[in-house]
């Protein structure tokens, strides 16, 4: 029997793994934070959510 993982916990394990792209898309978003608009730093997001992805996957 495998011991059952809380999907919180599931979530930040995958977050925890990102944390040079959630830095980056962080600085994206606040580097003109007056401003944010949808795909603002979609490319940077983009890079975020794969990586949290596979993350989540791999766990």
């Amino acid at each position: 029997m495998g011991t059952k993982v809380r999907p919180i916990e599931k979530f930040a394990s995958a977050v925890g793994k990102c944390s040079v792209e959630s830095a980056v898309y962080g600085k994206c978003i606040v580097a003109d934070y007056n401003n944010v608009r949808k795909d603002k730093c979609l490319t940077e997001f983009l890079k975020f959510k794969d990586c949290y992805m596979a993350a989540y996957r791999k766990r």
